[in-house]
């Protein structure tokens, strides 16, 4: 997965990423056939709308769909004051960590002819979660608006589900008889950390599957029969295999992307690869120091490769499946951007806390750069551990890059447990400690670019970050309060009790308590408003009022934790605006323009008017 580019983009992606249930085999309740929002005339009963989440057997006679009970889910609420002519009261339901209510998951399949539903025996673990799994859906499908899912078995007789344990350390690959919902376990995945999934494929008809595992350490293909024997293990190596892109079942031939193979590369550089899945031969079919997204032909045939890099400008070029160039498509001009004055950002590699690990980053610069000043330095986090948020790829548009240039030295570093993208060991690192773990990083790489590079001034030190990022920044505020001098914290998830089950369960661990056979969850983490009191730099804090993903209450809760121990910090409610400040956002830029200038530079705006909106409004008329 690619690092987010700008923090506006992430703040929009994130909300449909930290609200996921970690079902990720399946396809879940992917819509079909135009969208469960479109809706036909009858004449008999009126307007009609598609059920979305249908997954159809290859032949059509049946049909299968979860169903989802949530009506011992607990409601949360926030309040809508800009609603006219009252403010309004939204309730909806929202499953916090260690709750005993939980969404409970059926599955049915369907027989069209008899008009008949079965519900499927799934039953495994308290409180788990249920995915179908379905074949992907080709191109050829896109074209003609086909956009339903199918079973991945060729006949109508079974189907393939997973279904996970609540704590996430037990997943199951299992066959159902679509008939009498019989299940029969073929794959199971045992870990002591959480079990990251990727889609099962068939091939030879069904008669083999290739499933994906992180059960050496390493995200890898291994090859198994339909009665649940492993067959062989594809790939193998200190990389990770991060997605299924093609096969050729005549040739044997598996296409898919991994990150970490070539030596003397950014490990998060994507490349696709063939793989030989009976000799286990696997060659490199876009090389270029760069990162690569792909999009294959349906045959395996040919595919398009698209590369970038911070320092290098888009390129499309047409290969064929042996990685042979057929010819260029397009390259980025971007003489008009350097002519304006446009500087590259620098990659820059630095080691973590434990003086062994190695981490990457991004430097941005002002674009009148003078190596003789002193320039404070900025750090832009998302901690993870879904994503690292180091950009990686062409993107001249960063907000980054327009903050580095009011006067500001800004980095993009990772830290340990922030990406998949590496090892089950680096992505778990912080796996039950899940407010403390990436700050030593944070801090000491930003200690060893002061080392490195006389004009970063290591005694004027900032950080700001939204969501997982604004969890950060309080959190470093707090803990390193002497280094970290300015913190802008947007949107923060400070306190994780509240947050949603899925995501911080999954990511800081709940422990799973049988007495008497009665199952139940226990759940603890560490709080940002625990360690308000050590406050000694500025810290901004902004939430939208009616957030319903990252409640405001973790926000009020560190106010009022700061107030508690007589702390002066700033604070920006944002009237209707949810977890992505989408009429806010120009707004919120020009504020932290403001508040790293003012303490980091001793110079802010002072008049009332923002004449940078005023501008910019003037010219988008």
């Amino acid at each position: 997965m690619a690092a987010q580019q700008n923090p506006q983009q992430q703040q929009q992606e994130e909300q449909q990423q930290e609200n996921t249930t970690g079902t990720q085999t399946g396809t879940g309740t992917t819509t079909g056939g135009g969208g469960a929002n479109q809706s036909t005339a009858d004449t008999k009963f009126g307007p009609r709308a598609s059920a979305g989440g249908l997954s159809w057997s290859q032949d059509s006679k049946r049909f299968s769909r979860t169903r989802s009970d949530s009506r011992k889910v607990k409601p949360l609420w926030v309040i809508n004051a800009l609603a006219n002519p009252r403010p309004t009261l939204e309730t909806y339901k929202y499953g916090m960590p260690g709750e005993e209510e939980q969404p409970q998951t059926e599955l049915w399949s369907f027989d069209t002819t008899a008009k008949k539903g079965t519900k499927v025996k799934i039953e495994a673990f308290k409180d788990q979660n249920v995915g179908q799994i379905s074949a992907p859906v080709t191109n050829l499908q896109r074209l003609k608006q086909d956009n339903f899912q199918r079973w991945i078995t060729m006949s109508g007789d079974k189907l393939y589900y997973s279904r996970q344990s609540r704590d996430l350390k037990r997943v199951d690959i299992v066959e159902a008889d679509a008939a009498t919902g019989d299940s029969r376990v073929i794959i199971p995945e045992r870990l002591n950390t959480y079990i990251e999934t990727q889609p099962l494929r068939t091939i030879m008809g069904g008669k083999q599957l290739i499933h994906w595992s992180e059960r050496d350490g390493w995200g890898h293909y291994y090859l198994y029969d339909n009665t649940g024997k492993l067959v062989k293990q594809i790939t193998s190596g200190e990389f990770v295999c991060t997605g299924f892109v093609g096969i050729n079942e005549t040739t044997r031939t598996l296409y898919f992307n991994a990150a970490g193979r070539e030596a003397g590369e950014d490990p998060y550089y994507i490349h696709l690869y063939s793989v030989n899945i009976d000799t286990g031969a696997i060659k490199l079919l876009n090389p270029g120091i760069a990162s690569h997204s792909v999009s294959m032909h349906d045959k395996a045939t040919y595919f398009i490769d698209n590369s970038s890099r911070i320092d290098m400008a888009p390129e499309s070029v047409l290969y064929d499946a042996s990685g042979a160039k057929i010819m260029d498509l397009e390259k980025t001009d971007v003489s008009a951007l350097l002519a304006a004055g446009f500087k590259y950002p620098e990659a820059f590699q630095v080691k973590a806390d434990d003086g062994v690990t190695d981490i990457y980053g991004v430097m941005f610069k002002p674009f009148d750069f003078d190596p003789a000043k002193k320039y404070p330095i900025i750090e832009y986090v998302y901690p993870g551990p879904q994503t690292e948020s180091v950009t990686k790829t062409f993107n001249p548009r960063n907000l980054n890059v327009a903050l580095a240039n009011v006067g500001f030295i800004v980095i993009e570093v990772g830290n340990r447990g922030g990406n998949p993208q590496r090892s089950k060991w680096y992505h778990n690192y912080g796996y039950g400690n899940l407010r403390d773990y990436g700050l030593a990083d944070k801090k000491v790489a930003v200690e060893q670019l002061a080392k490195r590079y006389s004009w970063i001034d290591l005694s004027r030190v900032g950080m700001y970050g939204h969501s997982g990022g604004g969890f950060m920044t309080a959190a470093a505020m707090f803990n390193y309060p002497d280094f970290f001098k300015v913190g802008i914290s947007e949107s923060g998830n400070h306190d994780n009790s509240i947050y949603n089950r899925s995501w911080s369960e999954k990511h800081d661990g709940v422990k799973e308590v049988v007495v008497d056979d009665k199952v139940t969850f226990q759940y603890d983490i560490d709080k940002n408003q625990d360690i308000a009191k050590n406050l000694k730099g500025h810290i901004l804090l902004i939430t939208g009022d009616i957030d319903n993903n990252v409640h405001p209450a973790g926000t009020y809760r560190v106010a009022d934790a700061l107030i508690r121990s007589n702390k002066r910090f700033d604070f920006i409610l944002l009237p209707g605006q949810r977890h992505g400040y989408t009429t806010m956002g120009d707004y919120v830029y020009w504020r932290r323009i403001d508040y790293f200038s003012q303490w980091l530079l001793g110079s802010a705006p002072t008049d009332i008017q923002m004449l940078e909106l005023d501008r910019e409004r003037a010219m988008n008329r």
